[in-house]
Order: structure tokens, then C-alpha cells, then sequence
């Protein structure tokens, strides 16, 4: 379900609330493939079945930046004002991959509210902790402290 607010204040009195889970999404080897070439890493650990079968993860792994890339997809399932005029991307504070995520495999996200702050003129900047979830794995994909700039429109 998502959280939606009206206001810096709502997102402020919500810093510590979980958010999430996501859906469970597949992660075939078609989308890291696309991913290769819209980046141009093409390394055999995610691009080539047959030799990474005889790798260190048995097949494929997706890329630990296409982990990053698909808490973009999934923010506005879990985080999203209600009256927003725009809203972007303002950066990570903190990225890690502790996990790969082999080909095949199920992830989810799933998130905190770290912080808010109330930039004025009906705008906000939020910081997002998002965590891919691996399933059946112990550790995260990836985990991402997310800044997001959020403009509410005039009431």
C-alpha cells in the first residue's frame, strides 16, 4: 500500500514508518540484457549463461546498478504525494549490494521514511531508505538511502 502525504508535515510526523513491501518482480535474463546494452557493461558475469554457469554464482547475475536502478520503479508504489505538482530524483546518500541476484531470481523493495525537511515553496526534500529483498535470501540485493525533491501543487 502506499503512503501518500499532503504535506512536509504529514512526511515529518511519519520519519521512521516502514513502507512496502512491493510486489514480488522475476528478474529474467531479457531485462539484464537490455540493461548491458543501455549501459554498455557487458561483463560475462551478467551477459553470458554459459560461462557464468561455471562462475561463482552458477548462472547469471543481474547488475548490482540495474538492483539501484529498479527502486526508481518501485518508490512511487510505496512513497508518493497526494497533490504533486513534480517531483525528481535528487541523488543517494548511501548505496550498497551485499547480495547478488542471480537470474531467475524474485526481489521486492521495500522502505523507511529517514528524514523530511520542509524546503519551502510547497517543496520537500525526503530521504528514503529502500531495500531490495532477495527471496529466500538472508541479505538484501541492495540498500539505498534515496533523496527525493518533491513539489506540492497550490491548494
Amino acid at each position: 500500500m502506499t503512503f501518500t502525504f499532503t504535506s512536509a508535515s504529514e512526511v515529518t510526523a511519519a520519519i521512521g514508518k516502514s513502507l512496502g513491501p512491493t510486489d514480488w518482480m522475476v528478474i529474467e535474463q531479457d531485462r539484464i540484457d537490455m540493461f548491458a546494452d543501455a549501459t554498455g557493461d557487458h561483463q560475462w558475469l551478467h551477459v553470458d549463461p554459459e560461462r557464468a554457469a561455471n562462475g561463482p554464482f552458477g548462472k547469471t547475475i543481474a547488475h548490482g546498478f540495474l538492483s539501484l536502478s529498479l527502486v526508481n520503479m518501485a518508490l512511487p508504489d510505496l512513497f508518493m504525494p497526494d497533490n504533486l505538482d513534480w517531483g525528481v530524483n535528487y541523488g543517494v546518500d548511501r548505496v550498497r549490494f551485499p547480495a547478488p541476484v542471480p537470474v531467475g531470481s524474485r526481489i521486492r523493495v521495500h522502505g523507511e521514511i529517514l528524514e523530511a525537511q520542509d524546503l519551502g515553496n510547497r517543496m520537500i526534500q525526503t530521504k528514503v531508505r529502500l531495500t531490495v529483498e532477495i527471496e529466500g535470501t538472508d541479505k538484501p540485493a541492495c540498500v539505498a538511502d534515496t533523496l527525493q525533491r518533491y513539489a506540492f501543487l497550490p491548494e
